[in-house]
């Protein structure tokens, strides 16, 4: 039970690095088409909270939560399913720390400079 969960958490973490990296990739690539929703206050919130998340996890060595979750739940075996190995292989890179906080810290500027290059609508008010 508990590799499974494991397995979901480890989803879960790539579902985040995907809405991390492709929700940038997506405001740019919908501001050039005219894409009204990647303006969408909420949606641009969410992902520089996301990325602003990361990057502070890193500037102060802190473990990713989920990182830590997923350890925990596989006992410190090394088992896993055939997809989530892939997955974790896409996932976790055997580089000095110190590169993935530059990394991490460079891509958080650059989405804070998508929020004033392509600026969200305002929040509606209800």
């Amino acid at each position: 039970m508990s590799l499974w969960l494991a397995d979901v958490v480890l989803a879960v973490h790539f579902g985040f690095v995907l809405f991390v990296i492709g929700g940038l990739a997506l405001t740019w690539l919908g501001a050039a088409a005219g894409w009204r929703w990647v303006r969408h206050f909420w949606f641009r919130t969410a992902h520089l909270a996301a990325i602003a998340f990361v990057a502070g996890e890193a500037l102060f060595g802190i473990w990713c939560p989920l990182t830590v979750w997923e350890a925990s739940l596989r006992g410190g075996t090394a088992d896993k399913s055939f997809m989530a190995e892939w997955v974790h292989r896409l996932l976790y890179h055997d580089l000095p720390e110190w590169l993935f906080t530059v990394a991490y810290v460079l891509f958080g500027l650059v989405v804070v400079a998508t929020w004033v290059l392509v600026r969200p609508y305002p929040r509606r008010r209800e």
